[in-house]
């Protein structure tokens, strides 16, 4: 993740996760809406490793996905498309926004050209690396089939990483949601399906930038990979990938759910997300320890799961005359983020992120701003 984002983020998030999902769990009349997009289709088949097409098996990992959300009560499944059509990137926005979607999810298949292999999830953000920046092109890059594309995309090129940059500041309200539904995706594929770990990560995918809601775009393989092609064409391939995929959201929903009701000991395992965050150079701050701060009192309270809505990993912390509560502590602000969220959904929605440096607690935005600069 890029600092000159994490800068911006810190300074513009105007809500919690727990005011954002208020609406869609505590009014049983709106249903949860989930918007599900089977990337490509029609005459953009998409990448064709080894025969295979990624437009097909994407349709059918989520129509499977659907046909398991939409067993859930006072959740509603909207597909871009059911069938092997062309849809435009602007349009499957447009069709999540019209919506007035909860969340939208993007399914992918990757390609290359080597014999890589394995499950990437990516939220949206400015390219870390020229890897991330050529899958999001090459996604991106669908717009030259559409008619006037250039009228469409306002001068949008997929060819220019500096077209990315504007692209961000839209999405970054839903940022930590998008990251943490990213994780559980990730974390469910890798470890259930034992996949090659690509990581989450972040990428200027024109469809996640247009929508407003938490948005994720999985690429759930390399159909180019002879081993994993056929599995991702295979119907077994595509039935667990689509239960996994499912339960993620399932989770995510759920996790919102206890969010917004008072439960005093809410009964959602710790899934250690964290760990499915890439860590590069850009994400590490060297000499400096990210805190996740749950709480100041003045009451020494034994720092042990129970005490804290299960969460695990607590540091209690002297302060003048306020003892203080802390989760996790790591260089990495990708991973401290996610611990953040985590942190929301157990009932902590006030809990925000805080900077150590050689022992001493340091203003996050300079350390971010030092970084950038």
């Amino acid at each position: 993740m890029q600092t000159k984002i994490f800068s911006s983020f810190v300074l513009i998030i105007i809500f919690s996760i727990t005011s954002f999902t208020a609406s869609a769990a505590e009014n049983p009349i709106k249903p949860f809406i989930v918007v599900l997009d089977a990337g490509h289709g029609g005459h953009d088949t998409g990448n064709i490793g080894n025969g295979y097409k990624e437009s097909e098996i994407a349709l059918n990992i989520v129509l499977k996905v659907g046909a398991e959300l939409e067993k859930l009560p006072n959740v509603k499944v909207i597909y871009t498309r059911k069938t092997n059509v062309f849809i435009e990137l602007r349009e499957r926005a447009a069709i999540a926004n019209r919506a007035d979607a909860d969340l939208f999810v993007s399914v992918h298949c990757n390609a290359h050209k080597s014999q890589a292999y394995g499950t990437e999830t990516f939220v949206l953000g400015l390219h870390k690396s020229q890897a991330n920046f050529e899958v999001a092109k090459k996604e991106n890059e669908v717009i030259y089939l559409e008619d006037n594309y250039k009228e469409k995309y306002g001068g949008f090129d997929p060819n220019a990483p500096e077209s990315l940059i504007g692209m961000v500041l839209m999405q970054e309200e839903y940022l930590d949601q998008s990251i943490l539904l990213a994780s559980l995706v990730q974390n469910n594929i890798v470890n259930n399906l034992k996949q090659n770990d690509r990581s989450v990560k972040q990428a200027g995918f024109w469809v996640l930038h247009n929508t407003y809601m938490p948005s994720v775009l999985i690429e759930t393989g390399l159909l180019t990979n002879k081993n994993e092609g056929a599995y991702l064409n295979s119907a077994k391939g595509q039935s667990e990938m689509s239960r996994e995929i499912g339960n993620a959201i399932k989770t995510y929903i759920s996790s919102l759910s206890v969010a917004t009701e008072k439960i005093k000991d809410p009964e959602i395992e710790q899934i250690q997300v964290e760990k499915t965050i890439e860590t590069t150079k850009e994400n590490v701050y060297e000499g400096v320890i990210f805190k996740v701060q749950l709480a100041a009192t003045s009451k020494k309270i034994d720092p042990k799961p129970s005490n804290f809505r299960g969460i695990k990993e607590i540091n209690r912390e002297k302060e003048d005359k306020l003892y203080k509560y802390y989760y996790g502590e790591t260089s990495d602000y990708n991973k401290i983020q996610v611990m953040k969220t985590f942190a929301q959904q157990k009932g902590y929605p006030s809990a925000y992120i805080v900077a150590f440096k050689s022992g001493k607690k340091v203003n996050v935005s300079e350390v971010l701003k030092s970084k950038a600069n």
